[in-house]
């Protein structure tokens, strides 16, 4: 009796609860052991805004810009404390090594394709320049990242245009989070699936700081999928290097993570350091083609760094070394189910020379998940 009332469970959930896209935390399937923000996004962290311009056309353009703010204000004249961690460089990560060397970002976070980051660079530029207060500016470290989604997207055609990348930042907002085939997800594959944006977050407990982290990823790459600790990829027998082929094992993982924790760059590194973690809990290998970067941001009001110097001194109190393993733990976490949320919420494309990639097949990875007693009882 005892084995057949788990089963039922899975039949009826599956009879009465599937739909095609769902996120992990509305399927009977835990990640992790820490406690969720409110939204489990990134914008739980407070200030932090995502927004999207997604670009369909015809059956060749399957591509978008995704635009992270840190706060809703002007973030060249409010700097936040900023880190890059580079798990494998072979990408085009713009403004890296201004962050690296100041430890501050100063524009918001662009995700794109690979041939449309120049134009995403000359959008912020001009974006920052207009902004109030910004009239004498002249210098400006636009952040942006990419993946290539040339497999389903006619990514020479470079269809992102600079009005795109400037709706993606001035529609940001709070709250819910577009994910899967949206954005700068719209054309990536993952794991021989249809990848795209996730995001999740973690909210430490009160004796633990109280502190919220989110992630948000851009997945595209390959490797063997595991959710869970299970080998789902294996058993669907999609996986790279099967039979000896490549198998879409290349492509790329853009990871932001977002806290309102007080920390410095250098416990943001050591922070974007733990998101390949969770990367690699997925089942991702980093392979030579995969450009896989993390950049990490502080939002906490008081890290803020002024364009406008008018003491010789900023005060700032950090969290210590010594409690920093909670965020890291948090990190690992939240990374490892925004990539699931991106597997899961993503929908079959059909896009450039009629190629098709189909979304994960979530009744077959349910059910090899409660066949390795994965699945939430």
């Amino acid at each position: 009796m005892k084995q057949i009332i788990p089963l039922l469970f899975f039949i009826i959930f599956s009879l009465s609860s599937l739909k095609a896209q769902q996120r992990v935390d509305e399927l009977p399937l835990q990640i992790g052991v820490m406690q969720k923000g409110k939204q489990n996004a990134i914008t739980d962290v407070l200030g932090v805004e995502v927004g999207h311009t997604t670009l369909i056309r015809g059956d060749s353009v399957r591509t978008g810009v995704t635009a992270i703010l840190p706060h809703a204000g002007n973030i060249f004249q409010e700097k936040v404390p900023a880190a890059v961690f580079v798990g494998n460089g072979f990408g085009k990560l713009a403004g890296s090594t201004q962050i690296t060397e100041l430890g501050n970002l100063e524009t918001p976070v662009i995700l794109t394709n690979t041939l449309n980051v120049a134009t995403a660079m000359d959008a912020v530029i001009k974006y920052t320049l207009k902004l109030p207060g910004n009239e004498n500016v002249r210098s400006v470290n636009a952040v942006v990242g990419e993946t290539n989604d040339g497999y389903l997207n006619d990514i020479r055609g470079q269809h992102v245009e600079n009005k795109d990348v400037i709706a993606a930042i001035k529609n940001a907002s709070s709250g819910k989070v577009a994910e899967g085939n949206v954005g700068a997800g719209t054309g990536t594959i993952a794991f021989g699936y249809k990848g795209g944006i996730g995001t999740s977050s973690r909210k430490l407990p009160e004796d633990l700081g109280g502190y919220t982290l989110g992630v948000l990823v851009q997945s595209n790459f390959g490797g063997v999928l595991q959710i869970a600790g299970v080998p789902v990829g294996q058993k669907l027998g999609n996986y790279s290097f099967r039979d000896n082929l490549l198998n879409n094992v290349d492509g790329s993982c853009m990871m932001v993570v977002a806290t309102d924790a007080p920390l410095d760059s250098r416990n943001l590194e050591r922070l974007a350091k733990r998101a390949f973690l969770g990367l690699a809990k997925t089942g991702g290998i980093a392979s030579n083609g995969s450009g896989d970067y993390v950049i990490a941001f502080s939002t906490a009001k008081e890290m803020r760094i002024p364009y406008k110097i008018t003491k010789k001194r900023l005060q700032q109190e950090l969290v210590p070394n010594d409690l920093m393993s909670p965020l890291f733990m948090a990190t690992i976490e939240a990374t490892e189910e925004a990539i699931l949320n991106s597997l899961f919420m993503a929908e079959t494309c059909t896009g450039f020379k009629n190629r098709t990639i189909k979304a994960l097949p979530k009744e077959e990875v349910l059910r090899i998940l409660r066949e390795h007693s994965a699945l939430k009882r």
